[in-house]
């Protein structure tokens, strides 16, 4: 790349020798697709009607600005900075002062918290049994048939 500098060109180098691959390497498996004339006519009038002119000087390259300002301070003489100074979030919380928090109110109201669940007039209990540390006694206590997926011969 070559660009201007002073009363001179920089030339630069994009990409080393070896960098650089044979174009057949990545389009010979693009396939050729004969385009219908009207959808190519489509396309055409599509492009034509974004088409605008490009002007580079409404663009604002925030970053080079961001260096040049740095330096124009350094050569100034002010510090810079060593941290961004970024505003805290405000939605963040600490998990342990909300824990600490909720253990402290369950000590002071016991009772609040063993309260039941509402019932909804009507509405029956539906008992299962789950196996656990009840669920182990109560089965070890009565035997359990099992259907035999097998059927015995008559011989």
């Amino acid at each position: 790349m070559l660009q201007p500098w002073d009363k001179g060109l920089v030339g630069t180098t994009l990409r080393y020798p070896y960098e650089i691959r044979d174009s057949k390497e990545y389009f010979d498996e693009i396939p050729d697709i004969k385009v219908a004339p009207d959808m190519l006519k489509l396309a055409e009038h599509i492009l034509e009607m974004k088409k605008v002119d490009f002007d580079p000087w409404q663009f604002v390259d925030h970053y080079e600005e961001a260096v040049v300002d740095m330096l124009k301070r350094k050569q100034a003489g002010i510090p810079a900075p060593r941290e961004h100074a970024a505003p805290r979030p405000q939605n963040v919380v600490n998990l342990m002062d909300a824990l600490r928090r909720s253990i402290a109110e369950e000590k002071r109201s016991p009772a609040s918290s063993k309260k039941g669940r509402k019932r909804v007039p009507g509405q029956t209990e539906m008992l299962l049994p789950i196996p656990g540390k009840k669920g182990k006694e109560t089965t070890a206590s009565k035997p359990v048939a099992r259907p035999s997926n097998r059927q015995k011969k008559a011989g």
